[in-house]
């Protein structure tokens, strides 16, 4: 063979993938995990910018198409997400706080009306099953745990300024958010091109593509979920507050919140927006009303907002959602939870991967796909 036969060939000859590589890989992998699992405890400050940063990249992108630099574009977007955020919370955090101090100060009211009127009603269209009921000592615990409830907060608030490395430490989550957001910001492209860039050579043009699909599924599920998570709470707000109930924006927003589990908004919304009216209103006159509110959310989450704003293509399965969001925060707590939809709209698309290699393999076997 030639010089330059053997050259070319030396050029043309690819490096084997050996056992050796794929223990290396696998060895990274589970040291990487476990170094996660370590750190979780001070990983949420993380998590919450690069979320931010995540959601914030394609206006940033939009507006250097436009003609303006990376980093005034950046500028710009952060202000204004920080702005609307500071906005929400200043509106809605004095009205959650009164309306909470509305219940605990009409709370022992409440209590009297089941002890003299819910209470013996009971006892008598359940007079075997109910004579034991007593709200005494319901009512005494309430009311040593709102005692106790000042002096909890002062404890734990005592604990932390007394403590230089707590209140250090609490500062500098408050302020890491808002700095990491602006800097994962401004290099976010430059981050993903890095990361490309470190791709085997054989790999990359798969990961690549799968990368671009996972961040399509994960983009508009996440910027949909939130605003289908929004728009639920103001509707559900708005309902309540048309049928009179006095914690209609807190138990209407935590509805909200807490939709982006299938059914979970509307299952907790009823409890507690029921048990709401029937203590404000004692009676039962407001809870068909109360009940329709959700049901109308409900209906107009699953045929308006999700298929508009999240859309079908990208919508996890309801156990899906519930199993991410459960196993998320089995193993690593708040920190799991926020990661768990992230973590099953990305992992969709490698299942869908595989199971196309799966059934384009020879272990599938010759012959039709189903549905050919």
């Amino acid at each position: 063979m030639s010089a330059n036969g053997a050259a070319a060939h030396g050029c043309l000859a690819v490096t084997p993938v050996t056992d050796l590589h794929r223990l290396w890989l696998l060895s990274v992998l589970l040291f990487t995990g476990w170094l996660l699992y370590l750190l979780s405890p001070i990983l949420t400050p993380f998590v919450i910018s690069a979320l931010l940063a995540y959601l914030g990249d394609p206006l940033a992108d939009r507006l250097e198409a436009r003609g303006l630099k990376r980093t005034p574009a950046v500028a710009l977007v952060f202000s204004v997400l920080f702005v609307v955020l500071l906005l929400l919370l200043l509106l809605l955090i004095p009205r959650i706080e009164a309306q909470i101090s509305q219940l605990l100060q009409k709370l022992p009211g409440y209590l009297a009306w089941l002890r003299g009127t819910a209470l013996p009603y009971l006892q008598s269209i359940l007079p075997g099953d109910a004579e034991g009921l007593d709200l005494s000592l319901l009512q005494e615990t309430l009311r040593k745990h709102w005692r106790e409830a000042g002096g909890l907060a002062a404890t734990l608030w005592s604990s932390v300024s007394g403590s230089g490395i707590a209140l250090l430490g609490l500062l500098a989550n408050i302020v890491l958010v808002p700095v990491l957001t602006f800097y994962l910001l401004r290099d976010w492209d430059r981050l993903v091109a890095g990361v490309r860039a470190l791709l085997p050579r054989r790999s990359e043009p798969t990961v690549s593509r799968l990368a671009a699909e996972a961040d399509e599924v994960l983009g508009a599920f996440l910027r949909g979920q939130l605003m289908v998570m929004f728009a639920l709470g103001i509707i559900y707000t708005t309902g309540l507050w048309l049928v009179g109930l006095d914690l209609a924006l807190l138990i209407g927003m935590s509805a909200g919140l807490v939709s982006f589990v299938p059914y979970l908004g509307l299952i907790v919304g009823i409890f507690i927006a029921g048990l709401a009216s029937i203590l404000q209103s004692q009676g039962v006159a407001d809870l068909p009303w109360v009940i329709m509110v959700f049901v109308v959310g409900q209906l107009l989450e699953g045929s308006v907002l999700t298929p508009r704003l999240v859309g079908e293509r990208i919508g996890l399965h309801p156990v899906a959602v519930i199993f991410a969001v459960m196993a998320g925060g089995q193993l690593f707590g708040f920190f799991g939870i926020l990661l768990a939809l992230p973590v099953a709209a990305v992992s969709m698309v490698l299942v869908r991967y595989l199971v196309q290699s799966y059934r384009s393999s020879a272990l599938y076997g010759p012959g039709q796909t189903p549905g050919e």
